[in-house]
């Protein structure tokens, strides 16, 4: 009875507005279904469907296993929008118990995911922004990344090593880190993919892994490193040209070997300048996790959004890039290898 009385008068109180009781009703109902539609689980399976062009059918089926294993039980039937950084790190948490690097996969899903349903109007703010500092650090194997802490050492290292070394393989090391690009994509790079006037290097769909051309804006001091090469090898087709056979390009494992050598191994990989840029500039330089991460080429959800990825956030990405080299250039103690003036021709 009590129950019936107050809705009763919230009927009234209704009618008094000049609102419908009955379309109120239906009105909560739609929103309710609405709700229910954009829980983490079904945009996560709407991203992860949107993925599946740029995938093998492999990773694709591992990736849809991981959410359902590790994301989907805990948070699987809640609304998106309202997911908050410590129910995300509640189930960062469980996952760290039992395999602490998938912990780690499972944040990179979520930040997509959520990524996603931002851009899609679902939801207004991405929780795993910087939870990435909450996790714990975990030994990689083949992506093997070097903290930030660690990038002075790295750097004099490299220098220490420079009279082992090729001035092409020098310059070749110190762009790894700069561009933070794939190591076939910067081995095979070519000198028609480089707009000196715009200062960017297009690297062509037949080498990206989402098949989209990639612009990577270049800062004062990769320009340099550049005109450099074109001295050693601008009479050549490859920026960098094989040892051996200088019509082709310079091996994928050059630099693998270097890192080696250098007493990097299973510390460091190619793959981990991509990894060591992307938490230094989130987490040192403050960029949010967009503008790195378009930067690294991740595949994007959206079809109508990644049609513009190659111009999307560039003004800050030029920004970002020239910012990231000199915060290299601060992380630096000295030395001819690693130090460049920033007057560019």
């Amino acid at each position: 009875m009590a129950e019936a009385r107050e809705a009763r008068s919230a009927a009234k109180k209704l009618l008094a507005d000049n609102k419908d009781p009955s379309y109120q009703k239906q009105a909560a109902r739609v929103q309710a279904k609405l709700e229910a539609a954009n829980t983490f689980e079904q945009v996560a399976k709407e991203w992860h469907t949107n993925k599946l062009e740029g995938w093998t059918e492999k990773h694709g089926k591992t990736v849809l296993r991981r959410l359902e294993i590790d994301l989907f039980p805990a948070m699987g039937k809640r609304p998106i929008k309202e997911i908050s950084s410590p129910e995300l790190l509640s189930s960062l948490r469980r996952i760290e118990v039992r395999a602490p690097e998938m912990a780690r996969r499972a944040l990179q899903y979520s930040n997509d995911i959520f990524g996603y349903a931002i851009a899609t109007g679902r939801a207004e703010i991405n929780p795993g922004y910087k939870l990435s500092k909450q996790l714990k650090s975990v030994a990689r194997g083949h992506y093997a990344a070097i903290e930030t802490r660690e990038i002075p050492e790295f750097l004099s290292r490299l220098r220490n090593h420079e009279d082992r070394m090729t001035r092409q393989t020098c310059i070749a090391m110190r762009l790894m880190m700069l561009l933070f690009v794939r190591t076939n994509e910067l081995v095979q790079m070519r000198w028609e993919e480089i707009d000196w006037e715009r200062r960017t290097w297009f690297v062509p769909r037949t080498r990206m892994k989402n098949r989209k051309v990639h612009m990577v804006p270049l800062s004062d001091q990769a320009l340099q490193m550049l005109q450099e090469m074109q001295i050693i090898n601008g009479h050549r087709s490859y920026v960098f040209a094989g040892h051996r056979d200088p019509r082709k390009h310079m091996s994928d494992n050059t630099l693998l070997t270097v890192l080696k050598r250098m007493g990097y191994k299973g510390k460091m990989t190619g793959h981990g300048f991509r990894s060591l840029a992307m938490s230094a500039i989130m987490e040192d330089l403050g960029y949010r996790y967009e503008i790195p991460n378009l930067q690294l080429s991740h595949r994007r959800g959206d079809d109508l959004r990644e049609a513009y990825d190659r111009t999307m956030f560039l003004p800050e990405r030029i920004k970002m890039m020239q910012d990231w080299s000199d915060y290299v250039d601060r992380m630096d103690q000295g030395g001819k290898l690693l130090k460049f003036d920033k007057q560019v021709a």
